[in-house]
């Protein structure tokens, strides 16, 4: 790799620590043919923005980037799936409406499509999601309160659920870190526990969304169940008779095709 500029080759070396968690100077420089007073130059660079530290010979991520690439890392898992999800999702939202919208990843995919949004006011304690919407014209964001989780954008505690309860909503968009096979909603977050059931109390309808990788197996603590909300959209790789068994949860069951990668 040689004749990049510099902030094209500071940028591959912010991906770089995508695969491994340090990085020396001689292997850099040996990469992008270029000295090693280069890649010192580069990474003072890649410092002063917080994003990596100068160790001995070389540098590591700092851990607000290391946050970065697990969540990013994170979102891409399963993205067809999400994305598919979020698109049936965004045919239950209308003009006007007031909906929460949690920190799942796919709750953020559908953010993005809530971009063109008319008149509608997101209430979420996801940071990401915040970032995704603050310049779209027809959505008004309000960002919660709460506690930064650690190794996630998004905020959580009794704060967030004392900031929840002062609102209302017409709609809850909700993730799952596992659904059980009797339709039980999990949370590997033993703290979001209250923060669910609260999204889900101001809300006058929710909607859980969740893809087939999540269904048939558990986390730490249990948010409720299928029974407790109206909607919940997954796709089609769940098999038949489960998707039958959670019908009878008393909950609108969607599946929805997704197209080839």
């Amino acid at each position: 790799m040689k004749n990049l500029n510099s902030a094209a080759r500071q940028a591959s070396i912010r991906d770089r620590f995508a695969k491994q968690p340090g990085v020396t100077i001689s292997e850099l420089a040996a990469e992008f043919k270029v000295s090693e007073m280069t890649i010192r130059r580069d990474l003072t660079a890649l410092e002063a923005n917080s994003q990596v530290r100068r160790t001995h010979g070389g540098a590591v991520l700092t851990e607000r980037m290391m946050i970065e690439f697990s969540y990013r890392d994170k979102r891409q898992m399963n993205r067809a799936e999400k994305c598919a999800i979020a698109a049936e999702a965004r045919k239950h939202v209308l003009p006007g409406q007031r909906i929460v919208l949690d920190n799942g990843t796919t709750t953020l995919e559908l953010a993005v499509l809530l971009k063109d949004g008319r008149d509608l006011t997101v209430i979420t304690p996801s940071l990401a999601v915040a970032s995704e919407l603050q310049h779209a014209p027809g959505v008004e964001v309000i960002l919660l309160g709460g506690i930064l989780r650690r190794g996630s954008p998004d905020l959580t505690g009794p704060v967030t659920q004392h900031c929840l309860d002062l609102f209302s909503a017409d709609i809850t968009f909700q993730g799952a870190d596992a659904i059980g096979d009797d339709g039980s909603i999990y949370n590997r977050d033993l703290r979001q526990v209250r923060v669910d059931k609260a999204m889900r109390r101001i809300a006058n309808r929710c909607c859980v969304l969740a893809d087939h990788t999540k269904i048939g197996k558990f986390e730490l603590a249990r948010t409720g169940s299928l029974a407790d909300v109206d909607i919940f959209i997954t796709d089609k790789a769940v098999p038949a008779a489960t998707l039958k068994r959670f019908s009878r949860t008393g909950a609108e069951v969607i599946a929805v095709p997704v197209l080839p990668k």
